[in-house]
């Protein structure tokens, strides 16, 4: 990178961590029963406080705050990988109906499974939907040999969404109702009811993702720049297909077991950090990404939180009225170039 690149990724760095700080602390603090900065410090420092506001930030906000930040992060780096895979900065899992497959295989784990045995995990959770999104990402993968036009791949990919969706949609319709209850704010993607082991769960395998993606971070700069190039320079091209559609499964899988489809997050979040970092280098942009989804995400989910108190809306309704138009925008700037 040049020095003015240097600088400038410094720059984004700093104000990325400055906002994280500040949109997890927001989300500590903010909520429909007002606790002092005071009280909340004396709770997450010492543990004190009163019982009442001890119980709310201990098991309602905080664990939700660190969903937020991990899973936002998470999202963002999986639509990365897919984008670096598919050459299109328009890929990400819930465009390509990746988020919609993990949907439907948790779905199906919550009412034939849990509904009769009564037993659930967060292993079972995250593995069910890691089997739903490689099964979506299996058929894309098929079409994309046959298809070479990326705009009928990701039409293809919004087709196997639809019925993903359906196949939910129906199983739903004919679940019990105590399983409806709990199905439905989750399929819709929401934060709420984030217990502190789902949290520290989800953070330990985005972790362990997250370390691997980093590692391949030379592997996927070679990769951007093309398959012939890639393997010129003596990089496993199977192999790094592989593990880029597994690691980008893991991550979404990971997400959609814990909180629902959450949508534009993986598309927009890795474009607007190329537009602000000018650079399409991984071991830049992966973080960047990371950090920024985790803002974006928990800027989101306080907003559907609080826009119309004590009414909750879900996170998707969100993060689509502000990832759209970014979308939007990304796909006229793509025209105009290409």
């Amino acid at each position: 990178m040049t020095k003015n690149g240097n600088k400038r990724a410094v720059v984004v760095f700093v104000l990325l961590i400055g906002l994280c700080v500040s949109a997890f602390f927001a989300n500590i603090l903010i909520g429909n029963v007002r606790i002092s900065l005071d009280e909340v410090l004396r709770i997450l420092i010492a543990g004190g406080g009163d019982v009442k506001s001890r119980n709310i930030i201990a098991s309602i906000r905080l664990p939700r705050s660190v969903m937020t930040f991990v899973l936002g992060g998470a999202l963002a780096v999986s639509g990365f990988l897919l984008q670096t895979y598919f050459a299109n900065p328009i890929a990400g899992p819930y465009i390509l109906g990746i988020s919609s497959g993990a949907k439907m295989a948790v779905a199906m784990s919550l009412i034939f499974i849990t509904s009769g045995t009564g037993f659930t995990s967060n292993l079972m959770l995250v593995m069910t939907a890691f089997v739903g999104a490689m099964a979506a990402t299996g058929f894309i993968i098929l079409i994309s040999k046959r298809v070479r036009n990326m705009a009928a791949l990701l039409a293809a990919g919004i087709m196997i969404g639809y019925i993903c969706s359906a196949v939910t949609d129906f199983l739903v319709t004919f679940a019990e109702d105590s399983d409806i209850v709990n199905l439905h704010s989750w399929s819709q993607g929401s934060f709420s009811g984030a217990s502190m082991s789902a949290a520290w769960f989800s953070a330990v395998i985005v972790a362990i993702v997250l370390v691997a993606v980093m590692l391949m971070s030379k592997v996927l700069d070679a990769f951007r720049l093309g398959e012939v190039y890639a393997a010129s320079v003596g990089i496993n091209v199977k192999l790094c297909r592989v593990l880029l559609i597994v690691l980008s499964s893991v991550l979404s899988a990971c997400v959609t077991a814990f909180v629902g489809p959450v949508s534009f997050i993986g598309i927009a979040v890795p474009f607007l950090m190329r537009e602000v970092l000018k650079s399409s280098k991984p071991i830049i942009l992966i973080p960047a990404s990371f950090l920024s989804g985790a803002v974006f995400c928990m800027i989101s989910d306080l907003l559907a939180r609080m826009l119309f108190a004590p009414t909750e809306i879900n996170i998707s309704a969100v993060t689509s009225l502000f990832g759209a138009p970014i979308v939007i925008f990304m796909i006229i700037k793509r025209g105009k170039t290409g």
